[in-house]
């Protein structure tokens, strides 16, 4: 059976199945009818739905405990549940593969960053931060970004997330700032969202934290994918190269597919509509072989250089301008692979920042050195002291040592010693030539004191540079997304202080703020805005280098009398793209198009309802003429709110003959233009084109600004992800949706 498992993945990865992939075959089972049902000691059993009883026709009597697989069973069921993550309770993983294009050993001598010819099997996961388990997907969180490389030298973890600082400076804060964020302990609300007088009480009284919320308070904290958002390993860590020479390191992941985010009213809406649709979202693109794909780059610092900044390059709390280290993009990170079983891999993987490689180690960054140690003792918690047997965190180098027993032990070691030294010489340590990890001989010297360096000390210059960096558009979303995240504050000191905090970063910014929640409106700077930029901080610059659709999803809404020459065209040229069509109609039965007669048997099968499926869950949307189809679409409320909810969410929009005048009637607002006499009329994204032939639909696809052919104009549209020009002119805001 193992074999057949194996098989199936080289079949799915299109090559030889990687090593991790071939381990984890031995350990997994097809559930198939070539099975019969057993207990978990092998015995087959004849009857899983009745309790062995005392009984009659006629009679019923007591259930008897001497039933095997009845109390099998049910002490199974009672014993699924693990204890959830305190932090990234809510996560979806997928399989990947490593490669690295340009050799970093001017740097370090790590196998994984120096030889191009590897390919380096790996799990990444995904996550929100506060919420449980059973939490919604698009809340407003930091998302983690946690990957283990199964190297040739050992399991290598980066435990990041997709923002590249964090709320703290020290670990031993850490325990303060998740409860202060975590639903409040005298009702337990709210769930998974920051929102709330403890989080906004710590954020104002912890200064250190002003530079991350403005973060999390930014469009980074609303991704629209796991696909379209950074990684970032947020610690500093170091390398170490041949020479023995020390360089600190950052390590970045920047998605192919851009980063994006959705719009503040589009994510809320979701975590009701579909709360699991980050995880349906990565395993659909995966699925249809689309895999997504990240530049990996580093960061460098070389040790004589580290104290040449005005701030802390150890500071959690502070990025490395990119103006002052560059990024090196050296490799590319895949995924291809959906998990087999959620639960034994995406669940009970573990991971660990002080799980490195030789040639990478840590720096003395104050919240990495915590972290070393918590992570570690978290799994304790969760899965057992054995808890790096479980197949998905087994690495796929050998494993020996003298750690036996405890419970769950898996691994069975002949001898009859278990210790070192001992008299067979056997399993003796390594040395560094056979690859031997060796840590840096680094000189220290201090006074025992619970304080930080002072450069730890400066707290808000990085808060203005990140806002300054941003576009307007961006800015504007911070404005509201701090409104908002007030508003549901009911403490009015916790409000009062979070827009005098806000002072600090910009009087501008804080004036909005405070006039939208009710707080005194502050008049002066509490301290003045610098002024200065960096590049890589708006998401707006990670735009993909081609114009690309691929994996966008995009509803195409139909009724009977539809024209079936732009529903046909526009599914291939979008499915040419490798764009995702879904077919939405009134009904979830079949569709016949203009002229096509009911009774013919045939009719398009849409893929959902207008009421199953909501404007939010797509990218785009596109409606084909047809005189029919657009009479039943007008007289359809939802099918209006589709057009107008797509329009207020800044979504493309295309329209085609007698659809045109349908979307007019949707989102006619001053400025928006439409297509009147067979042109194409691109205006605020909105696409339409008052006549089409079939020659007007073409399956190669030439997206460009401009484009005078729909198909080119309206996929472009689609791949700018939002046309920011309809909010920036206030037009979304005048729609109801």
């Amino acid at each position: 059976m193992a074999s057949g498992i194996t098989s199936g993945i080289q079949k799915a990865l299109g090559g030889e199945p990687d090593v991790k992939a071939a381990q984890l075959a031995k350990d997994t089972k097809d559930y198939s009818k070539d099975y019969k049902l057993t207990s978990d000691y092998g015995v087959k059993q004849e009857n899983t739905d009745a309790w062995l009883r005392v009984v009659s026709e006629d009679k019923q009597g007591p259930m008897l405990l001497e039933d095997p697989f009845g109390r099998e069973k049910i002490h199974r069921f009672d014993h699924e549940r693990i204890p959830e993550r305190v932090v990234h309770a809510r996560g979806a993983a997928a399989f990947g593969t490593f490669r690295l294009h340009e050799s970093a050993s001017d740097v370090t001598n790590a196998g994984i960053l120096t030889d191009t010819n590897r390919e380096t099997p790996l799990f990444l996961r995904f996550s929100t931060v506060l919420g449980s388990r059973g939490s919604a997907d698009t809340v407003r969180d930091v998302r983690g970004f946690a990957i283990k490389f199964y190297t040739d030298e050992g399991n290598w973890d980066i435990v990041g997330n997709d923002i590249p600082v964090f709320f703290i400076q020290d670990a031993m804060k850490f325990p303060d700032v998740i409860h202060a964020g975590k639903p409040e302990p005298h009702m337990e609300v709210p769930q998974a969202q920051t929102a709330h007088n403890n989080f906004w009480d710590f954020q104002y009284l912890h200064t250190e934290a002003t530079h991350m919320f403005m973060w999390a308070m930014s469009d980074r904290g609303i991704p629209r994918s796991y696909r379209m958002m950074q990684g970032f390993g947020v610690n500093t860590f170091t390398l170490t190269n041949d020479k023995g020479e020390r360089h600190f390191v950052k390590f970045i992941f920047t998605p192919e597919l851009g980063v994006h985010s959705f719009v503040w009213d589009e994510a809320l809406k979701l975590a009701g509509q579909d709360p699991d649709f980050h995880r349906k979202d990565l395993w659909e693109a995966i699925d249809n072989k689309a895999f997504p794909k990240w530049k990996f780059g580093i960061q460098t610092i070389p040790e004589s250089k580290e104290n040449d900044f005005e701030f802390d390059i150890l500071d959690a709390t502070k990025v490395w301008p990119e103006e002052l280290v560059p990024i090196r993009y050296i490799g590319e990170l895949e995924l291809n692979r959906n998990p087999d079983e959620y639960f034994p891999q995406t669940e009970q993987v573990a991971f660990c920042t002080s799980h490195v490689v030789p040639g990478i180690g840590f720096s003395d960054d104050p919240l990495l050195q915590g972290r070393n140690f918590s992570y570690f003792d978290t799994q304790l918690s969760r899965l057992g002291v054995n808890w790096q047997e479980l197949p998905i965190n087994r690495p796929v180098c050998p494993v020996m040592n003298n750690n036996r027993d405890g419970q769950l032990r898996h691994t069975i070691t002949r001898g009859t010693v278990n210790y070192w030294p001992n008299r067979f010489g056997a399993v003796p340590p390594a040395k560094p030539s056979e690859g031997a990890y060796v840590d840096y001989p680094e000189k220290v010297a201090g006074i025992k004191k619970r304080m930080q360096s002072k450069k730890f000390g400066e707290h808000f210059n990085q808060a203005q540079l990140f806002y300054n960096s941003l576009s307007k558009v961006e800015q504007s979303h911070i404005a509201a997304a701090l409104a908002f995240e007030l508003d549901h504050c009911e403490d009015q000191l916790v409000y009062e202080r979070i827009c005098e905090r806000l002072t600090d970063i910009d009087l501008s910014l804080a004036q909005q703020v405070a006039e939208l929640v009710g707080a005194p409106v502050p008049q002066k700077a509490g301290k003045q805005n610098h002024g200065k930029k960096a590049k890589g901080l708006s998401q707006l610059e990670y735009m993909p280098k081609e114009p690309t659709i691929a994996t966008r999803r995009v509803a195409i809404i139909i009724a009977d009398g539809y024209d079936p020459v732009a529903y046909n065209g526009m599914k291939a040229a979008l499915a040419s793209a490798q764009a995702l069509p879904f077919t939405i109609a009134p009904r979830r039965t079949p569709i016949f198009a203009a002229g096509e007669s009911k009774d013919s048997g045939k009719g398009v099968k849409p893929d959902h309802h207008l009421e199953g499926m909501r404007s939010t869950m797509f990218d785009s949307i596109f409606v084909p003429g047809g005189a029919d189809s657009i009479a039943t679409l007008r007289k359809n409320g939802r099918a209006l709110h589709w057009v107008r909810e797509a329009f207020g969410h800044l979504k493309a929009i295309g329209a085609t003959g007698e659809a045109v005048s349908f979307i007019k009637d949707a989102c006619e607002l001053p400025g928006v233009k439409f297509s009147e006499s067979g042109d194409v009329v691109d205006s605020y994204g909105v696409v339409t084109a008052s006549s089409v032939k079939p020659e007007s639909f073409k399956e190669a696809v030439q997206m460009a600004k401009g484009a005078k052919e729909f198909v080119d104009a309206y996929t472009f549209a689609i791949s700018q992800h939002k046309n920011w020009d309809r909010e920036l002119d206030g037009l979304s805001s005048m729609v109801a949706y």
